[in-house]
């Protein structure tokens, strides 16, 4: 049987994903891409380092599944799924099951291996990237990295790292940047911060899908594009509501709700270069701090009030509630050690602050923004 194998690679973190199914290592391979170095290697060479292995195989999912249900276990989320966990301490081995998803997963810790067994391949593509995510997380904390949560656009390695509550206008102004003036995209929710031995803030990306509502992305320019890219057949991520993909086809470019959430497309990461010209950065170096909020029919402005990094604007274990760390993969926090978090709070403070509204033009917003980024 031939076994096709990808390794995602940075800032010396690793982790390689293996499967016979070359669609499974394909999905791994767009979706981190550029980000992290994501490469074929020969599957005889995968012989170390952390490893995802990845099986479609029905049989084998319902003999895990059985040897899950069959043991002690209790029941969590994961994945916003509900999930039956099974640990033998002893084996150093973690099973679990969603049944929902028909997905099963095998953890063993001593061996640097995970593995997951399911019947579809979309889902054991998906279920195998988050998982080969978690693992690179994993890697970069232990190694002295931090989550903090934020946008982040890069020009010549100055990184503007923008911050805020959801709704703030983190995307809204990442994207305002890379669209409208080159900037390189480095993440568009959270990123990887660690302090250099320059005395300043190392940033890597955080790799993944981009939601983007419909308004946005017709005032990006961007909603032609999809309609012409879905129209041709191909498609966006497949968490996306199939509703958004129905109104964007329609040519509708008015926000979609559903009750009080509202519907977003949601882009892969590979489609911003490919379907709109932005370019992917892999890394950077803090250089200012933006804390916006978006006012309807507002001309961008700066703003007198003083607004500073929290740690809520960290993420933790805690706040990491969708992957909480079930399968034993991070070995610290989720957001990284309480020593590595604290310096980081310290030399961005040193950095420029920058409170500022927001209109809807994204134009207006990228020129004002391009301009105080530049003075930083």
């Amino acid at each position: 049987m031939t076994t096709h194998a990808v390794r995602l690679e940075s800032a010396g973190a690793t982790v390689t994903v293996v499967s016979a199914e070359r669609a499974v290592t394909d999905w791994s391979a767009r979706y981190f891409g550029q980000w992290w170095k994501a490469a074929e290697v020969p599957p005889q060479g995968v012989c170390s380092g952390p490893l995802v292995v990845a099986e479609v195989d029905p049989g084998r999912y319902a003999d895990e599944s059985l040897a899950v249900t069959q043991a002690p276990h209790r029941s969590v989320v994961y994945a916003k799924a509900q999930t039956l966990l099974s640990e033998d301490s002893a084996a150093g081995v973690i099973r679990a099951v969603s049944p929902d998803q028909a997905l099963a997963y095998r953890s063993e810790s001593q061996a640097g291996s995970l593995m997951v067994f399911g019947c579809d391949t979309e889902p054991v593509a998906t279920a195998t990237a988050r998982l080969a995510r978690e693992v690179m997380r994993g890697g970069l904390l232990r190694d002295g990295w931090a989550v903090l949560h934020a946008s982040a656009v890069v020009s010549e390695g100055r990184t503007v790292l923008t911050l805020g509550s959801k709704g703030a206008g983190k995307t809204t102004t990442a994207f305002a940047l890379a669209a409208k003036h080159g900037r390189g995209l480095l993440a568009n929710d959270r990123v990887f911060v660690r302090p250099n031995d320059r005395g300043g803030v190392d940033v890597l990306p955080w790799p993944s899908a981009a939601a983007l509502g419909l308004g946005l992305l017709d005032a990006l320019g961007w909603f032609d594009i999809c309609r012409e890219r879905l129209e041709a057949g191909e498609t966006l991520h497949p968490t996306q509501d199939g509703r958004v993909t129905e109104a964007i086809l329609a040519g509708r470019r008015e926000p979609l709700w559903n009750g009080s959430r509202e519907m977003k497309t949601q882009v892969f990461p590979d489609q911003f270069p490919s379907w709109f010209g932005v370019p992917l950065a892999t890394e950077g170096e803090a250089a200012a701090l933006v804390f916006p909020r978006i006012e309807a029919g507002a001309a961008p402005a700066e703003e007198d009030t003083a607004r500073g990094l929290t740690d809520a604007d960290f993420m933790s274990g805690e706040t990491e509630d969708r992957y909480p760390d079930v399968f034993g993969l991070l070995g610290v926090d989720g957001g990284g050690t309480e020593e590595a978090r604290h310096e980081v709070a310290h030399r961005l403070a040193e950095l420029p602050h920058h409170s500022v509204v927001l209109g809807h033009d994204v134009a207006a917003n990228a020129d004002f923004l391009a301009k105080l980024a530049g003075s930083a």
